[in-house]
């Protein structure tokens, strides 16, 4: 195996992983009555703000995304990937047009055992840096001649997220008693939100190398639909640090907070810290939808959630530039981990 993709002595995946118990599951299903009633949604959204508060995560089931929608994007995925290395190659991203198939992602500066294809469901959308520092996102689709439905499957797909995704977004403000559109004008149509299939071949030494390296998101929401027949997710449980295996659960989605919340909600929510292993016998896909703001949002802890008392425990930062600090570290190996909103602690 190439050095590149060996893990530190200290990050490699232990055999047997424990399977987590206890994990939040959180049934969306009386969002489908219109209009939800005033209790229904309040209970919703002290579920979803107990699971953000003890686990940084949860599994939504009953969300109303319908199974054809799902069944079509995996299809496409699926299809994709198996694809002549040439025809892939022909999408293939670079660093200034980060957008469409790659196959040498970094995380924590070690190479990731996946290839993955990346979509912008707003697009085109461009971040001027300096002036040899711009990277423009514009989707490279496969040729549908190539790929017969290949684009509407995933604008399918991604235009279902949006909609769960905004739902989630309101019971996140209304669990931080927020009015419950207080987050909402961040997402607009130039919002900086992209989606993923990772496929996840098989691994010759898995107790080696890692799909996805240890990380949190930096985005704000994360939506994740695991391979129901193979799972890898992994997180580390806030009670003991201890890393747990996420079983896939059918019909369900993983919801994660993405640094983001964390600190708009000034700590009261803190994103969880995650990676997928990989195995030596089956390949595995996943799709998740990275629910990020506008480029030109300013980040920063929301003035509700500040008070004398709890004064606001991070700096303001440009999402933009943070957005295109983490982008770029995807395609090279940097000398220093990558920027953390713990550097941007005021009571570091």
């Amino acid at each position: 195996m190439d050095d590149a993709f060996v893990q530190a002595i200290e990050y490699r995946p232990v055999s047997p992983i424990p399977q987590a118990t206890g994990i939040p599951v959180v049934d969306l299903s009386p969002l489908a009555r219109m209009p939800p009633s005033p209790g229904a949604m309040n209970a919703l959204a002290a579920g979803v703000g107990a699971a953000c508060r003890d686990w940084g995560f949860f599994l939504a089931v009953g969300h109303g995304v319908p199974d054809a929608t799902v069944a079509r994007a995996v299809e496409a995925g699926r299809a994709f990937f198996a694809l002549p290395p040439e025809r892939k190659a022909a999408v293939r991203r670079t660093e200034q047009a980060p957008l469409g198939y790659y196959d040498a992602e970094h995380t924590k500066n070690v190479r990731d055992w996946k290839e993955v294809f990346d979509v912008f469901p707003h697009e085109p959308r461009s971040l001027a840096g300096a002036a040899d520092d711009e990277l423009v996102f514009v989707n490279k689709w496969p040729d549908d001649s190539e790929l017969p439905g290949f684009r509407a499957a995933l604008e399918e797909y991604a235009a279902a997220m949006e909609e769960l995704a905004l739902k989630l977004l309101e019971l996140i403000a209304r669990s931080l008693h927020l009015r419950p559109d207080r987050l909402h004008g961040f997402f607009g149509d130039d919002q900086t939100t992209y989606m993923r299939v990772n496929r996840y071949p098989p691994c010759p030494r898995p107790d080696l190398a890692l799909g996805l390296g240890r990380h949190k998101d930096s985005g704000a929401l994360t939506i994740l639909l695991q391979d129901d027949d193979v799972g890898g997710l992994e997180v580390r449980r806030r009670t003991d640090g201890e890393w747990v295996r996420v079983e896939p659960v059918r019909g369900s989605f993983v919801v994660n907070v993405g640094d983001i919340v964390q600190v708009w909600s000034n700590d009261r929510y803190e994103s969880v810290e995650h990676r997928a292993s990989v195995n030596s016998e089956k390949e595995r896909f996943s799709i998740p939808y990275f629910f990020n703001p506008a480029m030109a949002t300013l980040v920063e802890p929301l003035e509700e959630m500040v008070s004398e008392e709890n004064p606001a425990r991070y700096a303001s930062y440009s999402w933009g530039d943070f957005f295109r600090t983490r982008r770029r570290s995807n395609f090279r190996k940097l000398d220093v981990d990558n920027i953390q909103i713990a550097q941007l602690r005021k009571d570091k």
